[in-house]
């Protein structure tokens, strides 16, 4: 994928590409030229059908060799959250995969990317909250095709979602117009890479654990003084999309019986397809 601007051209960001984290996997590029346009989808959550849905209402194409191409070039930009929750997780990684070696995709990381990548790794990690569910999928798809190709896919799966930047960063004639994030960030952090700033993008401002085992989210939002770059994050389920500080989160609960939002970028339009069922059986 062309990724635009090098070393910043106009401003103070640097391409990770080829860097590695503190666990050593090798990063993929945190710049995405959107000179051609971006389409940025929200939280997906393995929620396949409503995913391809709202690609064809994008204007995406699926061509002979199972690839969706815009006619005018655009590329899409997932938030992360691919997977768990909902009953199609294998399908999400699979089109990522080919889609992001196709040069047509990109995704960030995420937290639920982040502990199945943890998962594929052979690392001690609790799967609940949905997690669970890509752990049977595995088991099934494994009975199905054999051990070998279920190893294989696995592999490729880990490789990529360890590889995924932990935010993108939107160019438009070289300079940064807008950053995609998974689940927030600060102004200070952009076109950097940290554990720290990691962690943040993975599960936003983190004020505790609560009685039922899921985060106490703060809302990032409010103490941005700063209203450029746009910041687009998901994460955290709002029942419409939500502007505020120079951020929107288009996370619209999908996997809870919501939405799937899609934000085009540079046009600031919203186009969303409603789920087809409560996959997750509870409240977002």
């Amino acid at each position: 994928m062309d990724s635009g601007a090098k070393e910043g051209e106009n401003d103070n960001t640097q391409d990770i590409a080829g860097m590695r984290d503190i666990m050593g996997n090798r990063l993929r590029s945190n710049i995405m030229a959107a000179d051609k346009g971006v389409d940025i989808i929200g939280d997906v959550h393995a929620c396949h059908e409503e995913f391809l849905e709202i690609l064809t209402l994008l204007g995406y194409v699926c061509g002979a060799d199972g690839l969706y191409r815009h006619p005018e070039g655009r590329l899409l930009l997932s938030l992360g959250d691919i997977t768990s929750r909902g009953p199609q997780s294998i399908k999400m990684l699979d089109f990522f995969l080919r889609h992001i070696a196709a040069g047509l995709a990109e995704m960030v990381d995420s937290n639920h990317g982040w502990k199945i990548a943890r998962w594929l790794d052979g690392r001690k990690v609790t799967l609940a909250h949905g997690d669970e569910k890509v752990e049977e999928e595995f088991r099934r798809y494994e009975a199905e095709v054999g051990r070998k190709e279920a190893h294989e896919l696995r592999e490729k799966c880990r490789e990529m979602l360890f590889a995924s930047p932990s935010h993108m960063l939107l160019k438009l004639e070289g300079r940064t117009e807008a950053v995609a994030v998974h689940a927030g960030i600060r102004d200070e952090y952009i076109g950097k890479e940290s554990p720290a700033i990691r962690n943040f993008c993975r599960y936003g401002d983190v004020a505790g654990i609560g009685a039922d085992g899921r985060p106490i989210r703060k809302d990032w939002t409010e103490e941005r003084k700063r209203s450029h770059p746009l910041i687009v994050w998901g994460h955290d389920p709002r029942p419409e999309p939500e502007r505020k500080n120079g951020a929107i989160n288009i996370d619209q609960g999908c996997v809870f019986g919501g939405c799937l939002t899609a934000y085009r970028f540079p046009e600031d339009k919203l186009v969303s397809v409603p789920a087809r069922k409560n996959y997750a059986g509870q409240e977002a």
